[in-house]
């Protein structure tokens, strides 16, 4: 008898996006050192960034960390379509390329067995194409950001589920979603192989859902997987959580993917909490909550 081949280590890119914030980036990839995950590579895919990010990477000296220069701000899609193709495409020693893609917001830091614990979700069930894992603010950090993502045809809604609780475990448990966060979103190859890319269509914010909506109606499940944990600094790159900017791009987002996703009788109700929504941010600018982001602020995140 021949003895049996030795099981075959995946192979897991984690593709991050910049644009001037070399400090971040710089926290971000330090947080990886802990990350013992066997080969697994770093994409820092740079959106023409004019701060040295570019030359702070590289004099980190990670060897599992590549530099793509893009040349300009191609946005948080097509920016992290670059590094996904080449991920896809080969491998740093010319093997077929990624069997995992991760796409990690540059700021954040990690969990030391965050990888590790996607991986073991994935394998327990191959038709999982999508996990995202439990991501808390910065500050509290024990505040969640992120525990799955919840849409509503109906309603035209998208909405992270535990946003702003304070984590006493109520959502320790994994279950499936209808999206995971383009701040931290782990995808099997087969996903961009079978749907494609990321949607340059959108300006800003729900290219995440957008992916997912289409990785399922192509069969796969998204998971949401608590144990792996990320903190993100929210919304540091976009000059505060309630900005004009941010509220813009996100209508204009939520009105393409609603478009593209809801049926026909969805749309009996959608215009109605759209109006809504409408209302309650107008009293939220009246009222001084809503402030400009900083104009020198990097390219927008999910």
């Amino acid at each position: 008898m021949r003895p049996s081949s030795p099981p075959t280590v995946p192979t897991v890119a984690v593709i991050i996006l910049t644009w001037n914030g070399k400090e971040l980036t710089l926290d971000c990839l330090r947080s990886f050192a802990s990350v013992k995950t066997p080969n697994l590579r770093i994409l820092v895919v740079d959106n023409g960034s004019t701060d040295d990010t570019v030359a702070a990477v590289r004099a980190l000296g990670d060897g599992r960390v590549t530099i793509i220069e893009n040349g300009a701000n191609l946005g948080f899609a097509a920016g992290n379509n670059a590094g996904i193709r080449r991920a896809l495409d080969h491998g740093d020693h010319g093997d077929h390329g990624a069997d995992f893609i991760l796409l990690l917001n540059n700021d954040t830091v990690v969990d030391p067995p965050f990888v590790d614990q996607l991986l073991a979700a994935m394998a327990l069930e191959s038709d999982i194409g999508i996990a995202g894992p439990k991501i808390y603010y910065s500050k509290p950090p024990d505040r969640i950001w992120f525990a799955g993502g919840e849409v509503s045809l109906w309603r035209g809604t998208a909405r992270h589920i535990g946003i702003r609780e304070t984590d006493r475990g109520q959502y320790d448990a994994a279950r499936d979603v209808d999206y995971v966060s383009g701040c931290a979103l782990f995808a099997r190859r087969e996903v961009f192989d079978r749907v494609g890319m990321l949607d340059a269509g959108y300006r800003a914010y729900f290219e995440d859902a957008d992916l997912c909506a289409r990785a399922e109606r192509a069969g796969f499940r998204v998971r949401y997987v608590p144990t792996a944990r990320v903190w993100h600094r929210i919304s540091a790159s976009t000059g505060g959580q309630l900005s004009r900017r941010k509220i813009a791009r996100k209508l204009i987002s939520a009105r393409r993917f609603f478009a593209a996703h809801a049926k026909p009788y969805h749309w009996i109700t959608i215009p109605l909490f759209f109006g809504l929504d409408v209302v309650r941010i107008g009293l939220l600018v009246l009222t001084g909550r809503v402030r400009d982001a900083d104009p020198g602020s990097p390219y927008p995140t999910s």
